[in-house]
């Protein structure tokens, strides 16, 4: 007789069937276009605000396309992934 009888349940060993979804983290699938759309917000604001600002709805409409284009800019640099050392 084996000095070892104590037998584990075979549902221990084996590998759990379900499928692990992906994680989803809040970051883009690719915030390099969000970037570059922020920039293009910011160009946009800017060339309105120097050259075809002659109102104050055209101002407000500048500056209002500046400031989404930046804070774009910034959330898609953010949510970028890090690149690691090594």
């Amino acid at each position: 007789m084996p000095k070892n009888t104590h037998k584990r349940k075979a549902s221990v060993h084996s590998k759990s069937k379900v499928v692990k979804s992906a994680k989803s983290s809040g970051r883009t699938s690719n915030p390099k276009i969000y970037v570059l759309g922020g920039l293009f917000f910011v160009a946009v604001g800017l060339y309105l605000l120097l050259f075809k600002a002659h109102g104050n709805a055209m101002t407000g409409f500048a500056m209002l396309a500046i400031i989404i284009g930046v804070v774009t800019a910034i959330i898609a640099s953010f949510s970028a992934p890090k690149k690691k050392a090594g």
